[in-house]
């Protein structure tokens, strides 16, 4: 292992030590075997509520190659990326594990990651079948590290039964913010205690949005420079905060006691802005799903929609790195997006399978996800998204609770993201 890797995991390792013990015995002794002598190729995963299509793909992948035990190793989001810097440290990393945006850049530039490139006929993936917002996301110095997973964009929800009784028509592909905002003002009624939106005090789901919408960015394309300084930075988050000012969203305190997608969910909110991965929580449950329908995000003054999805990596230091490959085939292959769109989980990474995940709820309009597609901006990242991260969650909360103005916050915000970029 690379000295700077040995630096950069470091606390990982210690922090990590006794969370990771009940597992370590087995890690150290798995030789790339299992006692029946198959040869065990071991996957890390976090989302609780894929478990079960995974395992399926795991059942029919072991019907095809008897000889393959492939293990599942599931842990919370919140242990996920420190427990891989644990396995990193001490060598014991699993074969195959998802990745997300925040996190690929600090992998891949600390070389634990193997590049892809050179295993595309191995892997039969050609780039051009995945968005390219994804291809981007997860191609570091020109390589490929991850192949596509799934994808998730932002979009406007809306409750159709406030909707009608307020007798406000439901929002469409041609609104502009400001007919978003006139039809929130007609929408709230502080006596049935109904907000007619939300601020959206989150980065995919709200400003990485707006920010874009208004003509800004969030980082440059170098990596280099913050955009928060910016007055169209300014102005993206302004459109957020404007809303609890006119008295039409919930406060920053209200939303930190219920989250926005429970307000909605209870009829207190009328429409707001939420991720793909909410679709099965609204459009599952069956007392909820006849009152809720979705549309593409409001124009500002441009198109755009922050990109972000999860990738399959695979660890440079792989026991069995020609097998885990035969099943990162499997996993980015036709079959396996099509069950993952038929159950309308996740939005499945490949493009053609798009038609069978809109179809998944076809009295939804899931299009309007699709649609955006074509308008979608990278996720921002660098080598240490989490350290900006949290400067951004800080200033966030800073002006979301309407406690500075916002030129201010967003003026500190650059200052100290600007640093953490100079020292990447």
């Amino acid at each position: 292992m690379k000295a700077i890797k040995k630096m950069l995991f470091a606390v990982a390792a210690v922090t990590m030590l006794t969370g990771c013990s009940g597992n370590e015995s087995k890690d150290k002794a798995d030789n790339g075997t299992s006692n029946n002598g198959k040869t065990v190729v071991r996957m890390a995963m976090w989302n609780p509520d894929q478990i079960e299509v995974m395992k399926e793909i795991e059942k029919k992948y072991e019907e095809k190659h008897p000889d393959i035990d492939i293990q599942i190793e599931e842990t919370t989001f919140k242990d996920h990326f420190t427990k891989l810097e644990t396995q990193a440290q001490g060598q014991v990393m699993p074969d195959i594990f998802t990745m997300n945006g925040p996190n690929f850049v600090k992998f891949a530039s600390n070389g634990v990651l193997e590049p892809l490139d050179e295993h595309m006929d191995k892997l039969n993936f050609k780039k051009e079948d995945f968005p390219k917002g994804l291809i981007d996301l997860y191609t570091y110095e020109g390589k490929l590290y991850g192949i596509p997973k799934d994808w998730d964009l932002t979009a406007l929800f809306y409750n159709k039964e406030i909707f009608d009784q307020a007798g406000v028509e439901y929002p469409n592909e041609n609104w502009t913010w400001d007919d978003f905002v006139k039809a929130a003002e007609k929408l709230t009624n502080k006596e049935k205690g109904i907000w007619g939106t939300s601020a959206k005090s989150m980065t995919q789901e709200g400003i990485y949005d707006t920010i874009p919408q208004s003509g800004g960015y969030i980082i440059s394309e170098d990596k280099k420079k913050s955009g928060y300084d910016s007055p169209e930075a300014e102005a993206g988050v302004k459109r957020w905060t404007d809303l609890i000012e006119k008295g039409i969203s919930p406060d920053l305190k209200t939303l930190t006691d219920t989250p926005d997608n429970d307000l909605f969910k209870a009829g207190k909110i009328a429409m707001v802005y939420l991720g793909s991965w909410r679709v099965p929580e609204f459009f599952g449950d069956a007392s909820f799903k006849d009152k809720v329908d979705l549309q593409i995000m409001p124009l500002i003054k441009k198109r755009a929609a922050t990109i972000h999805g999860l990738s399959y990596a695979l660890a440079k230091d792989s026991k069995n790195k020609e097998q885990a490959l035969d099943f990162m085939a499997y996993l980015a292959s036709e079959e396996v997006n099509e069950l993952w769109a038929s159950k309308g989980t996740v939005i499945p990474a490949l493009n053609k399978s798009l038609k069978t995940w809109e179809a998944s709820y076809p009295d939804k309009n899931l299009k309007a996800y699709v649609d955006e597609l074509e308008y979608s901006v990278p996720y921002p990242v660098s080598k240490n998204t989490p350290v900006w991260n949290q400067y951004e969650n800080d200033a966030i909360n800073e002006i979301f609770s309407l406690e500075r103005p916002a030129k201010d916050s967003l003026k500190d915000l650059a200052d100290k993201m600007n640093d953490a970029l100079s020292k990447e």
